[in-house]
């Protein structure tokens, strides 16, 4: 740790070093330790060790009672100095902030740790704060008639509140247009907006996020298809083939994946070893501490095994499933709530999603891995999942017409065999197999059983029976002498 990290020291297991994870049997520097957690008393095998040498500065210490003395001072200044204006909208609006910027302070100082603490525990507080009143918010919207919500907005901002036209990504999709002398690859550049880098980006964030090739994959694969679905109830989700399957799976998206697998194989080579900021001696080395801040305090590689039983295929489906509407809801909140796609709440939207998605598959993962020790869903969890939940009930709300519009009957095909593939699949391999295993591992320990008992004992002679005498032979050899 340093002057700048602190969290309670973690758990080396047996001094073994993990496949994967740099080999720290033999610290760099005399002062760093192994040191022990309650966290890391169960290590698992994917969880590479930490070393830390125990600093705990200032910045790292709570500071409770000074955040509630600024908080007092604060509102001692509103209420003896400050007149209040005559204007009602406005001292709502400042009165509901006030009340929003107290939770925040109360929920900073106060509230339980989640599993990250880089680059300081305080930043994960304030966003599971911003969880709890964003979906405040949504039950506040969802409660409301459709006029209602749609004009609220305007408090936000006035501009809100206005029908808008959904821009039509499909058309002319020749990617080489002859007809066009000045730029036959208009149709190309169209395309390349604002856009085309938060796909980029937003990919190489999920691969952070759930740290699995195959499972990015499928999602991006799937959404795809959700678009080509869903396209008659969502103009925009209208694009060109190759819109779909060359700028977005390939490019955008495959680019995106591979840049965030090679960001998570250094991360999982990474040496964890910290120091005191203070107690390195060169500049160097103190900017070099500063910048490793920002990353992560030790590292933990998922394996998903959806295969491997029966909990864990049901978890990684359920994972995909909310992972696919989060993304549809962005389309439908802004297309029910009339935002422009590029509105800055749009945008403050996604990047809530960045700061609390790492947390929550975390979260998913440690109960998911481990519900032994990790005995109930993480809170950052719990939130998002009613937040998806949330949001999509209020797409439903505002505009049911829009959602219940029929999907055509070759598409509906598609989807019920692909689920009733997956249900095959899923009773082949957690029922049907393993009965299957079952029987075959039970015929084979009868037939061993069998076998054990007609195998004669000894070297090819029966057994002589106790009190015989050796000399006589066996008990049957004794029955002919004696006739």
């Amino acid at each position: 740790m340093s002057g700048l990290d602190w969290k309670p020291a973690e758990h080396v297991n047996n001094g073994s070093v993990e496949p994967g994870c740099p080999d720290l049997s033999t610290p760099i520097k005399p002062k760093v330790m192994k040191q022990i957690s309650r966290e890391n008393l169960h290590r698992r095998n994917t969880e590479c060790e930490v070393y830390d040498d125990g600093t705990n500065t200032f910045f790292w210490r709570a500071h409770t009672v000074t955040v509630l003395f600024i908080l007092t001072c604060a509102l001692v200044y509103v209420t003896l100095l400050e007149e209040t204006p005559q204007d009602t909208a406005y001292n709502t609006k400042r009165g509901i902030v006030a009340s929003i910027l107290v939770f925040l302070c109360f929920g900073v100082t106060q509230a339980k740790d989640g599993p990250f603490t880089r680059p300081h525990p305080a930043y994960w507080r304030f966003w599971l704060c911003v969880t709890v009143v964003y979906e405040l918010f949504l039950i506040f919207i969802l409660f409301q008639t459709v006029h209602d919500g749609r004009q609220f907005m305007k408090y936000i901002d006035p501009k809100l509140g206005v029908p808008l036209p959904e821009r039509d990504y499909g058309g002319n999709c020749l990617i080489y247009d002859p007809g066009n002398t000045t730029d036959p690859f208009h149709n190309i550049w169209d395309k390349m907006d604002g856009f085309v880098p938060a796909h980029f980006l937003g990919w190489y964030i999920k691969t952070l996020m759930i740290r699995d090739w195959w499972m990015c994959m499928i999602i991006s694969v799937m959404f795809e298809f959700l678009e080509y679905s869903l396209e008659h109830q969502l103009p925009n989700f209208s694009e060109c083939w190759w819109d779909h399957w060359i700028m977005d799976v390939l490019v955008c998206n495959g680019l995106g994946i591979y840049c965030g697998m090679k960001t998570l194989a250094w991360l999982s080579m990474k040496p964890y070893q910290w120091q005191g900021l203070w107690n390195i001696p060169t500049y160097k080395g103190k900017i070099k501490r500063i910048a490793f801040q920002f990353t992560p305090y030790s590292w933990v590689k998922f394996e998903w095994k959806p295969a491997s039983n029966l909990r864990r295929w049901l978890a990684v489906l359920g994972i995909i499933f909310m992972f696919l509407l989060a993304e549809l809801n962005t389309f439908y909140l802004k297309f029910v709530l009339w935002m422009p796609p590029e509105h800055y709440l749009v945008l403050l939207r996604l990047v809530f999603f960045v700061n609390v998605g790492g947390v929550a598959m975390r979260e998913i993962y440690d109960f998911m891995d481990d519900p032994k020790f990790h005995k109930k869903l993480g809170q950052q969890a719990w939130l998002v999942a009613a937040i998806t939940v949330t949001e999509f009930l209020i797409v439903v709300k505002y505009d049911p017409n829009t959602i219940m519009l029929p999907i055509p009957f070759f598409i509906t095909q598609c989807w019920l065999l692909g689920i009733l593939l997956i249900f095959i699949w899923t009773l082949w391999r957690f029922f049907i197999r393993d009965i299957t295993l079952r029987y075959k591992e039970t015929r084979r320990r009868k037939q061993e059983v069998s076998a054990d008992r007609e195998r004669p004992q000894g070297n090819g002679s029966t057994a002589t029976p106790s009190g015989r005498s050796k000399l006589n032979g066996s008990s049957e050899t004794l029955r002919q002498r004696k006739t």
